[in-house]
């Protein structure tokens, strides 16, 4: 019985919002262990009950194993279309973070990645991160000084284009956002105080915006009424987009997705998984449930909604799951979904 199998059967009587979740199958095919999970009381998942589904399902690659060599075995598996000069898109964290992923793995990891360096922005909320000069403080603070670390929008941003969006028709991403071929994004999955969870999705949509200019539209601050100065944290989960917040996420994730096409891959690594977000530093709730594994994945909806689907299907996961049920975090996955970023079916595919 491999290793995943034993920790999702400790699922039983887990319920979730307005469905209950069923048991998972595991599926040899050509030796590769395929788990079917249900997904996640998510509108739009086609594949709540564990029933077979039709059409087409995406891969998600999956280990239990949490290491830098695990790490670089699933990024083999999705970076065909990865080439030329390669931004590593990483949350960084506030000074001396507790829950960021290890600087050492990222470090065996970037220098099996030619031609690359991590990406950051700066940050829209008033903290060690909020200028250039602060931020390269907070770097040097957390070690990230194996690579560079491209601030992107210490000179400005670029506005790019968001097809169809929801709220957003371009987004201001960190100008040297356009000076890279590919991307990689090595997200930390965890909870997060205002968008419910954070993936690979809340890691490029605001990661990836410019501080001040582009963290602003995702926020929402132009629109919505009596706001107050953009320095102030809603940490405690009274900011009051909800659920269009997420939408502004989805729209700001697409406009990196359109423009990168299939040269940006997504890894996210659920372990550590607080429900506070790296952005919260010191400050950040300690874990209540465990560690989970690995996932890669080329489709983003895939991946995110994989890591939500194994928060649900885990029975310590009773404060993840109301952080993102409190914040409608569950929002990212069905509007990634409207806006065809994704697929909400995938096969999750086991690597020893």
């Amino acid at each position: 019985m491999d290793i995943s199998r034993r920790e999702l059967l400790k699922m039983a009587g887990v319920a979730a919002i307005g469905a209950a979740l069923g048991n998972f199958n595991v599926v040899e095919a050509k030796s590769k262990k395929i788990l079917k999970l249900n997904a996640a009381p998510v509108v739009g998942s086609k594949n709540v009950t564990g029933q077979k589904f039709s059409g087409t399902a995406a891969k998600v690659f999956f280990t239990e194993k949490i290491d830098a060599p695990h790490l670089i075995k699933l990024y083999g598996r999705i970076n065909g279309e990865i080439f030329g000069k390669v931004g590593i898109k990483v949350h960084t964290g506030e000074p001396h973070g507790p829950n960021i992923l290890p600087r050492d793995w990222v470090r065996a990891f970037q220098a099996q990645v030619p031609n690359s360096n991590i990406i950051e922005t700066n940050t829209l909320y008033n903290g060690a991160r909020y200028t250039t000069e602060g931020h390269r403080e907070t770097l040097r603070t957390n070690g990230w000084t194996f690579c560079p670390v491209d601030i992107m929008d210490e000179d400005g941003g670029v506005n790019l284009p968001v097809r169809g969006g929801l709220h957003l028709q371009e987004v201001t991403m960190g100008k040297n956002l356009v000076n890279y071929d590919s991307i990689v994004v090595l997200t930390h999955f965890k909870g997060h105080a205002m968008g419910g969870f954070g993936g690979s999705l809340k890691n490029i949509a605001i990661g990836m915006a410019s501080g001040h200019v582009g963290k602003v539209q995702v926020h929402g601050y132009d629109t919505a009424l009596g706001m107050p100065p953009i320095n102030v944290n809603w940490f405690d989960g009274t900011f009051p987009l909800k659920e269009e917040l997420m939408e502004r996420m989805a729209d700001s994730g697409k406009a990196t997705c359109d423009y990168f096409g299939k040269r940006i891959v997504f890894l996210n690594v659920m372990r550590r998984m607080s429900v506070d977000c790296d952005c919260a530093g010191t400050r950040a709730a300690e874990p209540t449930c465990a560690d989970v594994g690995i996932l890669a994945s080329t489709d983003i909806l895939a991946i995110d909604q994989a890591c939500c689907d194994l928060v649900y299907t885990a029975t310590d996961s009773k404060d993840l799951r109301e952080r993102i049920e409190s914040r409608h975090g569950l929002r990212q996955l069905s509007a990634m979904a409207e806006l065809k970023m994704g697929n909400t079916q995938y096969e999750l595919i086991h690597v020893d």
